[in-house]
């Protein structure tokens, strides 16, 4: 899991980075994205280095994706909007909030399944 962090990390280092470039570099709220991405890397990496640690910071890492995607979770509401062809104020934002929100669903999606494993192999494949 911590390379799939630092993986999806760079993968939201890049939304930010093509938002703010999309946005004619007018819109500093565009880098959002790729600043969950900085942390979500330092996170993964320090997960990798840190063995003893790994839990507590691939718990964070999944805490700050969950946040990510709470916070980005109204873009894909006006997703249908923009792909139906309607106006939109900002169709740059919308498209990024909804990669930001689609990529951080499928980490937490991970990081919970890779918990639970983590959790019965610890319990000897007993489930709770």
């Amino acid at each position: 899991m911590p390379r799939i962090a630092m993986i999806v990390g760079a993968a939201l280092v890049a939304v930010g980075l093509v938002g703010y470039v999309a946005a004619q570099f007018a819109s500093l709220t565009a880098l959002i994205p790729a600043l969950f991405g900085v942390l979500l890397v330092a996170l993964g990496w320090l997960a990798e280095i840190r063995p003893g640690a790994r839990q507590h910071f691939m718990h964070a890492a999944a805490a700050l994706a969950l946040v990510g995607l709470l916070a980005t979770a109204r873009g894909l509401l006006k997703l249908p909007t923009l792909l139906g062809g309607g106006e939109l104020e900002r169709p740059a934002a919308v498209v990024s909030q909804s990669v930001m929100a689609l990529v951080c669903l499928v980490f937490v999606v991970l990081c919970v399944q890779s918990f639970v494993q983590a959790r019965r192999a610890s319990r000897g494949g007993q489930s709770a």
